[in-house]
């Protein structure tokens, strides 16, 4: 497994707490952004907490959830917030992978004729992924490409993504004719699965009051690429503690058929469990999520908090368990209740 960033034991010998004004420096900056962020969207506070913690881990996120809702504000929102590009990229059958990535051109000018470089919608530092599993695997594995490894290669040329660089996907989990799933593997390159619930009633007033009336909110930048660079490796400062890390590795093994202390419900309906890359992903977000609260280093809470947007869509069903309708997400929670519990 290629990682372009440390690993979380290595960065955990070298890892020394954050000072406390940068520690107040990073959780001020977030609480700036998520206020900024309030100003169009209602309610989600989890979902925006989820997407700002996979961005700061230098992650992707796809999100789940009826068409509707907001993904593409959010997205547009934050990418105002923190004055980053912003582009959207509708995913249908038809769509080419140059369509993303961009194409070259033959362009005659001064007399000569050259070849030119145009650049897709991938080259932007928010993407918006509408819809990926309409898309053919042919396109959907260019875009994964380029959110694994960074750069675009067209022809024989390589282009680097400018960082951040971000993906939000979604997923329309109503309809499914005429769809691609994503493949496990491929699956397995988001940080996190996030689901988008229908808002309530209030929330749902609160939407009515912004959307249907005068008032116009604007949303300022609060932010700077160069900072969010600096917030992702102050978060990589952060020391875990060996019961925490052990915490979380015991959640990752619990979640395969054969991996020590999982629960009867792990062996019955699952056929695979997490690959490591699902325990990266919550010592990471355990990370963020500690700074983001004013706290030195996670807790076993932070653990439980982000084990399943990361290990969701990283636990396959059997048979058994896709005829019985399990969610992993209802395994997840007897994963963690049973860890839990052995840990007392």
């Amino acid at each position: 497994m290629t990682q372009s960033a440390p690993s979380a034991a290595q960065a955990n010998k070298s890892a020394t707490p954050p000072p406390k004004e940068a520690m107040d420096a990073f959780r001020r900056d977030i609480d700036a952004v998520k206020k900024e962020v309030g100003k169009v969207i209602v309610g989600n506070d989890e979902i925006v907490d989820g997407v700002l913690i996979a961005m700061i881990a230098g992650g992707h996120v796809l999100l789940e959830g009826v068409p509707g809702l907001g993904k593409t504000m959010l997205v547009r929102t934050l990418a105002r917030a923190l004055d980053l590009t912003f582009s959207r990229v509708q995913f249908t059958p038809d769509l080419m992978p140059a369509d993303i990535l961009g194409t070259t051109v033959l362009v005659e000018e001064g007399g000569q004729k050259r070849f030119d470089f145009q650049r897709g919608p991938v080259f932007a530092h928010m993407i918006l992924a509408d819809e990926i599993n309409r898309a053919t695997p042919k396109t959907q594995s260019a875009l994964l490409e380029a959110m694994q490894e960074g750069s675009v290669t067209v022809g024989k040329q390589t282009y680097k993504l400018e960082q951040p660089f971000f993906v939000l996907a979604t997923q329309n989990p109503l309809e499914m004719e005429g769809t691609y799933p994503l493949p496990e593997a491929q699956l397995d390159r988001f940080f996190f699965k996030l689901h988008v619930d229908f808002p309530d009633r209030e929330e749902l007033h609160a939407i009515l009051d912004r959307t249907t009336g005068t008032d116009n909110a604007e949303v300022r930048p609060v932010m700077t690429r160069q900072r969010i660079l600096e917030l992702r490796w102050l978060a990589r400062e952060v020391s875990v503690a060996r019961h925490v890390q052990d915490f979380a590795i015991r959640v990752l093994q619990a979640t395969h058929p054969d991996g020590p202390g999982r629960p009867e419900m792990v062996k019955q309906f699952v056929r695979f469990g997490s690959s490591p890359r699902g325990v990266q992903s919550i010592l990471m977000a355990s990370k963020i999520r500690a700074l983001m609260d004013g706290r030195f280093a996670p807790s076993e809470d932070d653990v439980k908090a982000t084990a399943i947007p990361a290990l969701r869509h990283r636990v396959n069903m059997n048979f058994e368990g896709e005829a019985e309708g399990i969610r992993s997400d209802k395994v997840l929670e007897k994963v963690l209740e049973t860890v839990q519990k052995a840990s007392k």
